[in-house]
């Protein structure tokens, strides 16, 4: 006796796993603005986005993402000022390494006062 089984279709992807698709995709973005004031000097602004997942930051640490690429420039003296990382819950910071994206931005100076 033989059994006929009915034909199913493949399941399309959930929204969820595209979701996280593209969230893998979109890591490691970056920019990274420069302003000269003087000859010599000026201010500059970088910023870096990162996904974690399991306390695993992809590619690694938004705030390392932001500061080398601000590095990268190979500007003279250059001085972090402000630094902005987002999203920060204080102690409960350890929820948002299940599953976040985070963003870092730091903003300074680079270069020699003209005197």
């Amino acid at each position: 006796m033989d059994m006929v089984l009915p034909m199913t279709r493949p399941r399309p992807p959930r929204a969820g796993i595209l979701a996280l698709a593209f969230l893998f995709m979109a890591t490691a973005c970056a920019s990274v603005r420069f302003k000269r004031d003087t000859q010599t000097s000026g201010t500059f602004r970088s910023s870096g986005w990162a996904f974690t997942i399991g306390s695993i930051d992809l590619p690694k640490p938004a705030i390392d993402i932001a500061r080398e690429n601000a590095s990268d420039a190979n500007l003279p003296n250059l001085e972090v000022e402000t630094v902005l990382i987002t999203p920060y819950l204080g102690w409960f910071d350890w929820i948002l390494d299940l599953v976040s994206v985070r963003y870092a931005r730091i903003t300074g100076t680079w270069g020699f006062d003209e005197e």
